[in-house]
């Protein structure tokens, strides 16, 4: 797997409309982690003023989902990448722009053996949110799979 991520924020934005919808931006990407931002937009916000939930778990699987291609998009001819559970975890109320951090928790080389030797395998990211003022309020843990090809 090639370190190179760069056309990763391309092709989140190219391929998954909500992307844009949502307002995302994605920061650094690479095959062991990415950033992904969210601005604060009025109509996105709940009842007490922050984010609402659902755009908190779309900003946070995003980013997931930015890593997992980083680091498994050369898979894409035999397996697909799809997300099998998740977890949130809203420690406190978030106000402003939102930064998404997923860090692939296992490594790559991990998952493409275990796929190489004819298993369908999983992995997990996590993910951190902050808020505009840098606090911590959400904790995310997203488990993907690499579903193969069938022949």
């Amino acid at each position: 797997m090639a370190d190179d991520a760069s056309w990763v924020a391309e092709a989140m934005t190219a391929s998954v409309p909500w992307v844009t919808t949502a307002g995302i931006r994605f920061g650094a990407i690479t095959t062991e982690s990415a950033v992904a931002t969210l601005p604060d937009r009025p109509e996105q916000r709940n009842h007490v003023g922050g984010p609402h939930a659902a755009v908190l778990f779309g900003v946070g699987e995003t980013a997931s989902g930015a890593v997992a291609l980083a680091a498994f998009g050369s898979t894409m001819d035999r397996a697909t990448p799809l997300v099998v559970r998740s977890d949130i975890g809203y420690v406190r109320l978030a106000k402003g722009p939102i930064t998404a951090e997923a860090v692939l928790e296992r490594p790559a080389a991990e998952v493409m053996a275990e796929l190489d030797a004819g298993v369908r395998p999983e992995f997990t990211v996590g993910v951190v949110l902050t808020d505009g003022e840098g606090r911590e309020t959400t904790r995310m843990r997203v488990v993907w799979t690499l579903r193969p090809h069938r022949g």
